[in-house]
């Protein structure tokens, strides 16, 4: 990986105050940096493929970064990304975020300009010290959000909360959303949702572990008056149907393990969770239903199957 001293001018960007991130231009005829372009073909060459770069001109793929058998009039998705000189470079390579996208990143170098974190670039990630609530140091990892600085250059911020918003108002129960775990609380855990809005999963109702940095499928469980977000890992509101798949599920563990399985409806929820993705509450009503129809049993440690 290039050294982050080289190939980053710093110049001004210290002290910027970091500017909202670009949108994605709808009309195509701008480039956006530090964002995904779907670009045409222009040429072909032995140097690798020219791309038409809209209001920046014509930019340059590297020969071993375009795909094989693209053609002229063909369309190329990319990521673009600025050099050591400022100018565009579009890449196949894929970040570990966008503008206006958190991830999770390795610290690799801190210096007296400020720190750097490996992307996935061959150009690390600048993160200026005014956007460090407390000091970066090699070696750690951070919650990193990509943005353009005032002069178009991209940078990194650690002080997450300057971009995450409290109130989602949008959201509606049941919804489902990705989510990114920050950090912990007496309550539970806060989460990132959708690289924008702040929710939180509560400790009471966590059967697995979790992490800071992991990415997860999420529910909202409940938009509150004001407008905060609780958030659950397991999908509220079971109807019928889904219940009959938890049900169907557990029938085939026990035709997988001999017609035994080691959880019943005294099982501690966290091996509920882990075996079938779901709640002790409905791992029960399935169990339940299967009890009725006659086809499962009781033991001491466990369910049998009936033959």
């Amino acid at each position: 990986m290039a050294s982050a001293v080289t190939c980053l001018r710093v110049g001004s960007f210290l002290n910027q105050p970091p500017s909202p991130p670009r949108e994605v231009t709808v009309n195509n005829k701008t480039l956006n940096i530090g964002r995904y372009n779907v670009l045409e073909v222009l040429e072909t060459g032995e140097h690798g493929v020219i791309l038409d770069g809209l209001d920046a001109d014509r930019l340059l793929l590297s020969r071993r970064q375009s795909p094989a058998g693209l053609a002229p009039g063909d369309s190329l998705e990319v990521f673009v990304f600025l050099d050591s000189l400022g100018d565009p470079v579009p890449t196949t390579r894929k970040p570990a975020a966008q503008v206006g996208e958190i991830a999770w990143l390795e610290i690799v170098e801190a210096n007296h300009l400020g720190a750097f974190a490996d992307w996935g670039m061959s150009k690390d990630l600048f993160i200026p010290f005014a956007e460090q609530p407390s000091k970066l140091s090699k070696g750690r990892h951070a919650l990193v959000y990509l943005y353009l600085d005032n002069e178009g250059r991209l940078a990194g911020s650690n002080r997450i909360d300057h971009w995450v918003e409290d109130e989602a108002r949008e959201f509606k129960t049941g919804q489902a959303v990705s989510i990114m775990i920050a950090d912990k609380t007496e309550m539970g855990f806060k989460a990132i949702i959708e690289h924008q809005f702040w929710g939180l999963l509560y400790a009471n109702e966590l059967y697995q572990r979790v992490r800071k940095g992991q990415v997860l499928n999420a529910y909202i469980k409940r938009v509150r008056p004001d407008g905060r977000i609780d958030l659950t890992l397991s999908q509220p509101g079971f109807s019928q149907g889904k219940m009959a798949g938890v049900g169907e599920q557990i029938m085939a563990a026990l035709q997988a393990n001999d017609g035994f399985l080691a959880l019943s409806d005294k099982s501690p929820p966290q091996d509920i969770y882990a075996t079938f993705k779901v709640s002790k509450k409905v791992f029960k009503q399935a169990l339940g239903g299967l009890y009725k129809q006659r086809k499962i049993v009781f033991e001491d440690g466990g369910t049998r199957l009936v033959e």
